[in-house]
């Protein structure tokens, strides 16, 4: 079985609609909504289409298909720099030092700032991988590809990059963080704060929210539980962005307070040991053979596989099938990482 990254284009929305409504809320990149998933395909389209090497207001949104059926079994997206046209905010944690001369006693306080500190970063989101796949490793291919691209288009990229992973939400879809801060000021549940976020933008929030800093020892236990940790089903994710460089620097999402992970770009592992060479030969599948992910190609032109290569003095050789999937062949050039 082959699994193929591409570039989304405008027959995938009903697939990407099917993913959205499985993902059980929280996904802010991947509402259930179609006409702002249709939007943001015709975005992307413009992405992909983008030849100018320069850092813009990129959205590319990518699918994960199973070349033997056809179907599509996953999405990811990347997103040249946030805040460009609607600000990009975050609750920064932070802490104060105050000490009483009379009680002789020094109090440290935790608070919650909102801020707009992250905009200008390149993001890593929105993905997606059908439950059925969880366990076939392809998870990596979804995730890590993401950096070959970036790689292979540096110059539209920042030289920061963040993921946001999203925060605790129970099994009814509700969100102890926003139960405990922010739905306090508004009068809408968790959900619909949500999906108003995905379809207009968050400043709704810079609206209303207090500017001053919250001291967290005021917020619900369930709040302070979960801020800063991400959902169950995230973890697996936030080990993977921890292989790769990303760090958790104490900013959370103003909804859910899920993780902000920071990475320089140019750290960021996959696009570090990446390498780039000629197709030498094809060979035959071996279910003993090296894997790497593999990619190649330009923007709508990209492509990306987890395949069996293998390094030659000349150059590599790859497996038939990753070959056929990708459309390339001898004498092309390929960007590989290892699996």
């Amino acid at each position: 079985m082959t699994f193929i990254l591409r570039p989304a284009r405008e027959k995938d929305l009903e697939a990407l609609y099917r993913m959205a409504k499985g993902t059980g809320g929280g996904f802010t990149n991947l509402p259930p909504d179609k006409p702002t998933l249709k939007a943001k395909l015709e975005r992307a389209a413009k992405a992909f289409a983008r030849e100018e090497d320069t850092l813009g207001d990129d959205m590319f949104v990518f699918i994960l298909e199973d070349t033997e059926t056809g179907k599509v079994r996953g999405t990811c997206q990347i997103f040249s720099q946030v805040g460009t046209e609607l600000p990009f905010y975050s609750y920064r944690i932070g802490r104060i030092t105050q000490h009483s001369k009379e009680l002789d006693r020094t109090f440290r306080a935790e608070m919650l700032t909102l801020c707009t500190d992250l905009d200008g970063s390149s993001e890593v989101g929105g993905l997606y991988l059908d439950p059925t796949e969880r366990s076939s490793g392809v998870g990596k291919l979804l995730a890590r590809s993401r950096y070959l691209f970036i790689r292979a288009h540096r110059a539209k990229f920042a030289d920061r990059t963040l993921a946001e992973l999203r925060g605790a939400i129970d099994d009814a879809g509700n969100s102890p963080f926003w139960d405990g801060l922010a739905g306090r000021f508004f009068d809408m549940s968790f959900r619909d704060a949500d999906e108003f976020n995905a379809r207009h933008g968050n400043q709704f929030i810079a609206d209303l929210m207090p500017k001053h800093p919250i001291y967290t020892a005021l917020l619900s236990e369930g709040a302070r539980q979960v801020m800063g940790q991400p959902h169950y089903s995230g973890r697996p994710a936030m080990r993977m962005l921890e292989n790769e460089g990303f760090r958790f620097q104490n900013y959370v999402d103003i909804f859910d307070g899920g993780p902000s992970m920071m990475a320089d770009t140019d750290r960021i592992r996959t696009i570090q040991v990446a390498n780039d060479a000629k197709i030498t030969a094809l060979t035959v599948p071996d279910d003993d053979g090296p894997t790497h992910i593999v990619s190649h190609g330009r923007l709508a032109d990209f492509r990306a596989c987890i395949g069996q290569l293998t390094e030659t003095d000349e150059g590599v050789t790859l497996d038939e099938e990753t070959a056929a999937a990708m459309g390339v062949g001898v004498g092309d050039t390929v960007t590989y990482a290892p699996a």
